[in-house]
């Protein structure tokens, strides 16, 4: 199993919103940077967990947690001139932009912060700690996964 963080600033879609979802269950769409692409196409896995982390709000964090329900296949937002994901230049028979379905699991007893986070030592290698690192989808390590559940 592996495990992830993917972020989502709450305005535009909230843990509540997946919990609210039919079934629970929403594709992740509108990522358009190719290496977070990369890592949906080729690395995230049927069942693998996921940290939902809230960012760009009053005090960013991750919380909740969800868990891949579908592997990733062709986000076809891009397709649609009518979507604010749009992107005229890919093509529906070579497509490329990805997307995963995640499943809510639960939300957290309280938002873990980033300025927590940033605090601990053990998790110095946590992507999202390290300075220019603005990926909306990275990987986390199981002894990272686990301590950062510890601390809730």
């Amino acid at each position: 199993m592996n495990y992830w963080l993917m972020k989502s600033e709450p305005d535009a879609f909230s843990i509540s919103d997946l919990a609210n979802r039919p079934g629970q269950t929403e594709p992740w769409d509108g990522v358009r940077n190719y290496q977070a692409r990369n890592m949906m196409r080729d690395a995230m896995k049927l069942g693998d967990q996921i940290f939902f982390y809230h960012s760009n709000c009053a005090e960013p964090g991750i919380v909740g947690i969800m868990e891949v329900a579908k592997e990733g296949y062709p986000d076809t937002s891009a397709f649609d001139p009518d979507d604010k994901h749009f992107d005229p230049k890919t093509d529906p028979a070579n497509p490329r932009w990805m997307r995963v379905d995640v499943k809510y699991t639960r939300t957290l007893s309280r938002t873990i912060t980033l300025q927590e986070l940033k605090l601990k030592p053990e998790l110095s290698d946590l992507a999202l700690v390290r300075r220019g690192n603005r990926l909306s989808i990275m990987p986390v390590s199981e002894a990272q996964w686990h301590f950062i559940l510890a601390l809730e």
